[in-house]
């Protein structure tokens, strides 16, 4: 039985707990659902006034949430999970509320290292040219970037923890640091790649959708308390980010966002590096030199397909902190992973706002060929991998 959080009848059209509500975000491209959920307002149909809390790094947003600073946020998947595990944080229960988008992260590689990649033809003869264990950037060690550097640099055949040295760094520090030569590659969302390309210090070599198609990637995420406290809030909190991520999908839209993200409150670069890999068309009419987005595209709504916190996507993070030695294995990941995504919350939500909800009968195809679905036995996956701690 799922035992996300429910809410029963009576709640379901009472008042609302709290009407302001305290939501976090880090500067990146996919924070765009929030954004464009404020700057339209798209709370005030549900009741509620949003104010948006921009944080320096990703600790920042774990610590403003499990201090009750934010009432939500806009999170790495991985971060909410290990939260849950009290990886690196105190062990707190943490509810994924929906998936604000899917795709849209990439890894780059120092001009150096691209160029000795495309001499040698394979990634391990590349970082042997080197001389030294390469230095691997990423943005928290539970969450998603950590995650897909780590598989994509194991599909290449190289042992991530054993053959590399991977540090923490915020997002916006990314670019500097890899231009001051500290760095031979680096896993972040956007528009920090494209700005790396762009000041010509490094040159994406992948994207996270050719690690998985269609991943999940930032959530709304808050504590299970709150949640429990606020299930009118919480709901319509979530009809709020529905509408503004079915908002995204409109024509013209992206471009839109782009210049509001290009503000200084939020990002605060050049809108047609936010736009190069948004959808938008922008870096064609700017003339940027950079690497095109292939397919598949960040995703934010797509009917709802992008939407829907499926539990076996969440499972999937508990077998990679197994696979990585962050957790001794253990046989209930579907358990944890349907008491963390509200998934009954979220059908309620949709159900309000008219957005449908998609099967939960999926299966997708990795990198390295191996399967993981809704499907998939997760207690033995983690052991499959021939690389691993």
């Amino acid at each position: 039985m799922n035992t996300s959080t429910r809410i029963d009848a009576s709640s379901s059209s009472g008042q609302l707990e709290k009407t302001h509500l305290r939501l976090g975000f880090v500067a990146l491209s996919d924070a765009a659902p929030l954004v464009a959920a404020k700057l339209l307002e798209f709370g005030h149909a549900h009741g509620l006034t949003l104010e948006l809390c921009r944080q320096p790094s990703w600790a920042a947003v774990r610590d403003k949430l499990l201090c009750g600073d934010l009432d939500a946020a806009h999170a790495l998947y991985g971060l909410v999970y290990g939260v849950q595990l009290g990886l690196a944080a105190p062990s707190t229960d943490m509810a994924v509320l929906m998936v604000l988008n899917r795709n849209g992260q990439a890894i780059t590689l120092s001009n150096r290292l691209a160029d000795a990649l495309a001499e040698q033809g394979s990634l391990p003869k590349a970082l042997a040219t080197l001389g030294r264990k390469p230095v691997f950037a990423q943005t928290f060690p539970t969450g998603t970037h950590a995650m897909w550097l780590y598989y994509w640099l194991a599909s290449q055949g190289v042992d991530p923890l054993r053959a590399t040295e991977s540090v923490v760094i915020p997002p916006p520090q990314m670019v500097a640091a890899l231009a001051e030569d500290k760095l031979d590659g680096l896993c972040v969302g956007e528009p920090w790649n494209a700005m790396a390309e762009a000041q010509g210090v490094g040159r994406t070599i992948a994207y996270t959708g050719d690690v998985w198609p269609d991943h999940p990637e930032k959530v709304l995420a808050c504590r299970r308390d709150f949640v429990d406290a606020n299930p009118n809030a919480t709901r319509a909190l979530v009809q709020t980010m529905l509408e503004a991520c079915r908002w995204l999908d409109g024509a013209g839209h992206r471009e839109e966002i782009a210049r509001w993200l290009a503000r200084p409150d939020y990002i605060g670069i050049d809108e047609a590096l936010i736009a190069a890999r948004l959808g938008a068309g922008a870096s064609e009419t700017a003339g940027l030199a950079m690497t095109a987005p292939r397919n598949p595209p960040v995703r934010f709504f797509d009917d709802g397909a992008a939407n829907y916190p499926h539990p076996f996507e969440g499972a999937w993070f508990l077998t990679q902190f197994e696979r990585w030695g962050m957790i001794d294995a253990r046989e209930d990941y579907a358990q944890i992973a349907a008491r963390i995504n509200q998934t009954q919350l979220y059908r309620d939500a949709a159900a309000r706002v008219n957005v449908a909800v998609p099967g939960e009968d999926v299966t997708k195809v990795l990198i390295d060929g191996e399967v993981w679905g809704s499907g998939t036995a997760s207690a033995a996956y983690a052991r499959r991998f021939s690389i691993r701690r």
